[in-house]
C-alpha cells in the first residue's frame, strides 16, 4: 500500500510539473511564434487579381487575410493625397501627364479600372470599369483605425507638404495613438531618407522603413545598415537583389526585412526560409498559404 502511495505522489508531482511548467512555456513559444510571423503586406492591394490603388483591391486584400495594406501617396494640385504609385496618371487611368498637375476633382473623372481588365483579361472583372482613384482620407475612413497601413511616400519637397499632410492624416483617423503606434497600426517607408527624416523629427514613434532600389555588399552593407538602424526600424528591398547573407545581417542588428514584390510561392518559400520578417505580394492569398505552410 504504501509502494502504491509512492508511486502516486510521484504521479501527481510529475502532472504538476507539466501543469506549471511546460504548458505556461507552451503559450509563451506560442506568442513568440506569432510575434515573429512574417507579415503578408498586399502590394497596392491585392493588385494582382484587381487594379491597383483603388478601394476594390485594398478591400480584396484585406479579405484574403494581409496584415497590412500598402498605399503609395501622390499628391495633386489643389494638396490632396491620393493613392497612387506613379507620377503620372497615364498608365493606370484614362488620363494623362503628371499627377502634380491635375486637381482631386480632375481625378475623381477619371476611369482607373478598365485599364486592368485589359492588361489582364483573367481577372477581368465588369466591375472594375470606371473604379475611382482614392484619397487617403477615403481609405482610412473606409477600414478605419483598427486595421493596419504600410504607407510610401512619393517624391521630394524640401517643404514636407506631403509628410505634414500625411501626420495631419493620420492623427485624423486616430492612427497616431499611443497605442496604435506601438500595435504598429502604421509604418511608413520610402526610398528618400530625407522623408523619413522628416517624419521623424515630426513624430519619432512613427515605425519608419527605408526603401532601397539595391542593396549595398561586403562592408559598404554594413555601414549602409548600421546608417539606417538610426532612423528606421527595418529596411525594404527588392526580392532579387537580397539573399541569405543579408538578411542575416539586418536580422542580427534588430532591423526588420521586408522584400518586394514577391508573387511566386517558389521565391517566397525562399525567403521564408531566410528569415525575412515581412512580404509584398500582389498575391497575398498566395503569400498567406506559404506563410502558413512555413
Amino acid at each position: 500500500m504504501h509502494f502504491v502511495k509512492s508511486k502516486l505522489a510521484h504521479l501527481f508531482l510529475f502532472c504538476s510539473f507539466i501543469v506549471l511548467f511546460l504548458f505556461p512555456y507552451a503559450n509563451v513559444q506560442a506568442y513568440a511564434n506569432e510575434e515573429m510571423k512574417p507579415l503578408n503586406i498586399a502590394h497596392r492591394g491585392a493588385s494582382g487579381y484587381a487594379p491597383e490603388h483603388t478601394m476594390v483591391s485594398y478591400q480584396l486584400g484585406d479579405d484574403m487575410g494581409a496584415d497590412y495594406i500598402e498605399i503609395d501617396l501622390q499628391l495633386t494640385k489643389d494638396g490632396h493625397l491620393i493613392a497612387f504609385h506613379d507620377e503620372t496618371l497615364d498608365r493606370t487611368t484614362t488620363g494623362s501627364g503628371k499627377v502634380s498637375n491635375h486637381t482631386l476633382k480632375e481625378i475623381k473623372e477619371l476611369d482607373a479600372g478598365s485599364w486592368f481588365n485589359k492588361a489582364y483579361p483573367a481577372y477581368a472583372k465588369e466591375e472594375y470599369k470606371n473604379e475611382k482613384v482614392p484619397t487617403l482620407d477615403e481609405i482610412l475612413s473606409h477600414f478605419g483605425s483598427n486595421k493596419k497601413y504600410y504607407i510610401e511616400t512619393k517624391g521630394f519637397d524640401i517643404n514636407n507638404k506631403m509628410e505634414k499632410k500625411l501626420l495631419a492624416s493620420l492623427e485624423k483617423h486616430g492612427l497616431l495613438e499611443k497605442d496604435k503606434l506601438k500595435d504598429k497600426h502604421i509604418i511608413i517607408q520610402s526610398f528618400n531618407k530625407f522623408s523619413l527624416l522628416s517624419i521623424k523629427k515630426m513624430n519619432s514613434d512613427i515605425p519608419l522603413v527605408r526603401l532601397l532600389a539595391q542593396n549595398a555588399s561586403g562592408w559598404r552593407a554594413d555601414l549602409e545598415l548600421n546608417i539606417i538602424k538610426r532612423y528606421a526600424m527595418g529596411v525594404g528591398l527588392n526580392y532579387k537583389h537580397v539573399d541569405a547573407s543579408y538578411i542575416a545581417k539586418a536580422r542580427a542588428l534588430g532591423l526588420e526585412i521586408h522584400p518586394y514584390t514577391v508573387n511566386e510561392s517558389e521565391d517566397m518559400e525562399r525567403l521564408l526560409d531566410w528569415g525575412v520578417t515581412g512580404i509584398f505580394s500582389n498575391y497575398p492569398d498566395r503569400l498567406q498559404k506559404a506563410i502558413n505552410e512555413h
